[in-house]
This record gives structure tokens, C-alpha cells and sequence, in this order.
């Protein structure tokens, strides 16, 4: 007996792949950011990044609503500074979604371009072997070819398709703007990108409260806070314009569920455009800015600014003039400090609140109404020893009072109230104050967004390109002549990208004019 010895097949091993390289995974990392799949992420994680923004209060916005909420959230609130919750918009992490989109688009896009050319110069193709395979079939028998496929051209250019004759047949093809539309579509996402980064570097954004009868003159440090872009280079780039408020109305309605509630609310200005310009008008009102060499100045806001003056204990002047209130409530219970650093042998200091329309009772001092129907002061005092001046700024609407001690009556603390024209003398000579009266204020918004007309074309152009991509329907349509059975068939067959959109209607329709066309009898 032979013995027969088994062989056994030794797998051969896996070949071993090239290593991909730097250039490869360059390639692969390229490939990867500009898909379509890519980029809706990275707008989906963009619109994502912005809810943020409009969530928390921002550095740019509101200055003092971020200080607020630091204030109040002491262990969040600088978790927040860190991740730059508190100025998304200029964030690191913002800044690279956007630049990442931004690339995304254009490596999805240019390519596509280009393909795009290339179809729209490229001739129909020619007609598959089973047109009656196609969703869309018709046929019939004609006395003759002769002449069938001339009429099959006339009628397809009426109808808009591009025509190319092959040898025994028709080929057309129309709504080439669908893909047009598209790539529009796309396209206009870059032109908003770029209009949005633009006005982000060389635009600027800034508040001044101006009380009525002063005036303002563009420049940075008029400014009560003020925020621009990276390309942003000083004065050098603000027009040099300046305006004065020369009055402020606001009637507020007295009755009825929305009583208090503002229904006048404009402020008389004057400007001139540059130093040497000619002095105009305008009416500033919500909604309604002046525009001055590209620059919007918006009314924002308004309040009051009483008119004190305080005498220190030698009797000299230490303070006169409008303090500007900020409105706590919707009755407009106004809250505010006096400084007066230079008044001697005691530094003073006063803060408390101007009440359009008094009422103290057992709930404090508060206004009833925002209008100002009966105004008061009222004030607590302080003093403390002069110090020198540090050069550190100081904010207009808070008071120190680490070194100030607050003024005693008796066992309490000293409170007083004031009406226009009433004076208070502190205890121990200190000094007084006078209620001399009241002015109103207006919070004004300048800003300058260079590139907010191509943001807007593009988000128009992005309109238009949308409505291209979803109402015109790219069609193939082939008519083809033949001989069967010693008959001449005319086959008529179409074809729509993604459904039927009416297409065996039109062929019918094709059908009923070549057959009326073509055998009719001279």
C-alpha cells in the first residue's frame, strides 16, 4: 500500500502595503476636509458655537452684564473667561470652525466647478440601446423617417433642450442651471463667510452715554467701551465726525395694562461730519440711525442725570455738573454715584438714587412711574481722607468705599433726601450738596461693519442659487428612428434626474406634434 502523504498549503502572507507617508496622509487629511460631509459638520458645529453667544452676555455687548455674571458666578464665571464664552465670536475655537468651513466650501466647491464646465460644454449622450427600458417610453408608427428627426430638433430647441444629432436619432438634454444653481449656492456661503470676516477685522462696535446738551466726537477715548477687529489700527480709522444731543423727548403712556410703557423715544442731535463740515440736523430714533461715512450711530437706550454741586469744608467747589443714573427697574429707580476726590480737608463721596416719580415707604426709596412727575434724590454720604491719584481708571458708576467711612446720624447711618433746589449740609462742616436739577442722558451705538453688504449678497445669492437647485429639473430626452418588420417605429424616450417630474406627460405631448407634424400631407 502506498502511502500518500498529505500536503499541506502554507498560507502565503499578506503583501505588505506601502506606507502611506507624509505626502499620503496630506492627501487623505485634504480629502477628508473637503467633503460635503465635512463641511455640514463643521456648519452644523458653527451654528452650534454661536448659541452660546446669545446665551451668555458678551465682552463686546455688554461689558456689564459680563461683569455681573462674574460677579455672581464666582466659580463658573471664570471656567467661562477661559473657554471665551464670555467673546465667542473671537475665541480660538470659533475662529478655527469658521477658517475650517471656509476651506471646506472651497475644496468642495472649486472642484466641482470644474466639472461642472466640463458638462456644460460636453455633448447629450447618445441614446441607450433599450430606450423602453427607460420609466419613460413612447412609440409609434410613422409613414416614413424622412424628416422625423428635423421636426424631433425644431421641437426640442423650442422647448429649451440643447440638441445633438447622431446617426439615426436625437439626443437633448436641458437644465444644466440646476447644478449652476448649486454650485451658486455654495459659492454665496463663501461670499458670506468672507463678508462676515471682513467686517469682523476691519469694523468696530462702541457705546458712549451722552447726557442732552453735550456732545461727543469720535475718537477712541471718547468712547465708554469700545471693541474692533484685529485690522483695526486706531484713529487713523475712524471718520471724524462729531454730533451733540441738544435734546431728548420720551412720553411714556399713563394708563392701561401697559402703562410706563415708552411711546415716544427720539433725541434731537447735531453733527457735523468733519471738523470744518457745515453743522445739520437729524432726528435720532430707535431703528432709525444716522449714517456717517459708513459709520451707524443707533439709539439705544436713555435715563437721567441729576445736577449736583458739592462744596467741601473750606467752602471751595469740589464737583458741579450732570451724574449720570443708571435705570434699575422699568419705573426708572435710578442708581448712581457723586465723586468728589479734590474736596478738602475731606475726600466725599455720595451714591444713592434719582426717583423720576418719589415714593419712600416701607419697601425704600423707588419711583413709581418713569417719567419724571415728582423727581427726588436720594442719598447716603461718605468721606474719607484724601488720597493720591494712582492713574488707575476708575468706573463713573461705582464708588470705593474700602477707604470711605459713611456718614452717622446719631446711631444710624445718614440718609436725606432731596427735591430740585434743596441743599444738605454734612455733619461736622464736612461740606454740602445741592439738587441743582436734572438732565436726561441717551446711550448711543457706533459701529462700522465694512462687509455686511457681501454678507447680505451672498445670503441673496444663496436664496436665489436654492431656488434653482429646487425648481429646475435636469431632463434627457432621445427620439430615435428605426426599421422593424418593415415598418418605420419612432421611439420616444426620457429621462428625469431623481423622479418623474411630468416627463411621460411631455413625451406624450412630443409624440402627438412630431406624428401631426410629420404626416401631414402638403
Amino acid at each position: 500500500m502506498t502511502e500518500i502523504k498529505e500536503r499541506v498549503a502554507t498560507p502565503e502572507p499578506p503583501p505588505e502595503l506601502p506606507a502611506l507617508g507624509l505626502v499620503g496622509w496630506l492627501r487623505w487629511t485634504w480629502r477628508q476636509l473637503t467633503s460635503m460631509k465635512t463641511a455640514l459638520v463643521l456648519l452644523f458645529l458653527l451654528a452650534l458655537g454661536a448659541v452660546p453667544g446669545s446665551l451668555i452676555p458678551q465682552t463686546g455687548v455688554d461689558p456689564i452684564g459680563v461683569a455681573d455674571f462674574l460677579e455672581a458666578n464666582p466659580k463658573l464665571g471664570p471656567f467661562y473667561d477661559k473657554l471665551g464664552l464670555f467673546d465667542v465670536y473671537k475665541s480660538a475655537w470659533f475662529s478655527a470652525i469658521y477658517l475650517l468651513l471656509f476651506i471646506s466650501l472651497i475644496g468642495c466647491v472649486v472642484p466641482r466647478l470644474g466639472v461642472y464646465l466640463k458638462a456644460v460644454r460636453a455633448r447629450p449622450p447618445q441614446p441607450p440601446r433599450n430606450l423602453h427600458k427607460l420609466a419613460a417610453y413612447e412609440t409609434y408608427d410613422a409613414d416614413s423617417a424622412d424628416g422625423v428627426l428635423e421636426a424631433a430638433t425644431r421641437e426640442l430647441k423650442r422647448r429649451r433642450y440643447r440638441v445633438e444629432q447622431y446617426d439615426g436619432a436625437v439626443a437633448a438634454e436641458r437644465g444644466y442651471l440646476r447644478e449652476a444653481g448649486n454650485l451658486l449656492f455654495h459659492f454665496s456661503l463663501i461670499l458670506a463667510l468672507l463678508g462676515v470676516a471682513w467686517g469682523s477685522l476691519f469694523g468696530y462696535r462702541g457705546t458712549v452715554l451722552v447726557v442732552e446738551g453735550n456732545g461727543f466726537s469720535n475718537s477712541v477715548a471718547q468712547y465708554d467701551d469700545f471693541t474692533s477687529g484685529q485690522a483695526f489700527t486706531g484713529d487713523d480709522d475712524l471718520p471724524p465726525f462729531s454730533l451733540t444731543v441738544q435734546n431728548f423727548a420720551v412720553k411714556f403712556q399713563e394708563s392701561g395694562p401697559q402703562r410706563g410703557a415708552a411711546r415716544e423715544f427720539n433725541a434731537a442731535l447735531t453733527y457735523q461730519e468733519s471738523p470744518d463740515g457745515p453743522e445739520k440736523s437729524y432726528d435720532l430714533r430707535v431703528n432709525h440711525p444716522l449714517k456717517l461715512d459708513g459709520s451707524s450711530v443707533y439709539l439705544l437706550g436713555h435715563g437721567y442725570a441729576p445736577k449736583v454741586t458739592v462744596k467741601d469744608g473750606d467752602g471751595k467747589v469740589a464737583f458741579s455738573g450732570p451724574a449720570p443714573f443708571l435705570p434699575q427697574d422699568g419705573n426708572f429707580s435710578s442708581f448712581g454715584v457723586i465723586k468728589a476726590p479734590d474736596a478738602r480737608p475731606l475726600a466725599l463721596g455720595f451714591e444713592g438714587f434719582f426717583l423720576p416719580t418719589a415714593v419712600i415707604d416701607e419697601r425704600g426709596p423707588r419711583s413709581v412711574f418713569p417719567d419724571d412727575l415728582d423727581p427726588a434724590l436720594a442719598m447716603t454720604a461718605y468721606y474719607g481722607r484724601p488720597q493720591k491719584e494712582t492713574g488707575k481708571p476708575e468706573s463713573v458708576y461705582q464708588l470705593d468705599k474700602t477707604k470711605l467711612t459713611q456718614f452717622e446720624n446719631g446711631d444710624d447711618k445718614l440718609r436725606f433726601q432731596l427735591q430740585p433746589g434743596d441743599s444738605f449740609t454734612l455733619p461736622d462742616k464736612a461740606g454740602s450738596i445741592t439738587f441743582d436739577g436734572y438732565s436726561a442722558w441717551v446711550k448711543i451705538q457706533i459701529s462700522h461693519t465694512p462687509g455686511t453688504d457681501v454678507a447680505l449678497g451672498g445670503i441673496m445669492l444663496a436664496i436665489l442659487g436654492l431656488m434653482g437647485s429646487l425648481f429646475v429639473h435636469p431632463r434627457r430626452t432621445w427620439v430615435r428612428v428605426r426599421t422593424q418588420d418593415g415598418r418605420t417605429v419612432v421611439e420616444i424616450a426620457g429621462l428625469d434626474r431623481g423622479a418623474d417630474r411630468g416627463v411621460a406627460g411631455e413625451l406624450r405631448t412630443l409624440a402627438k406634434t412630431l406624428t401631426s407634424t410629420t404626416q401631414e400631407k402638403p
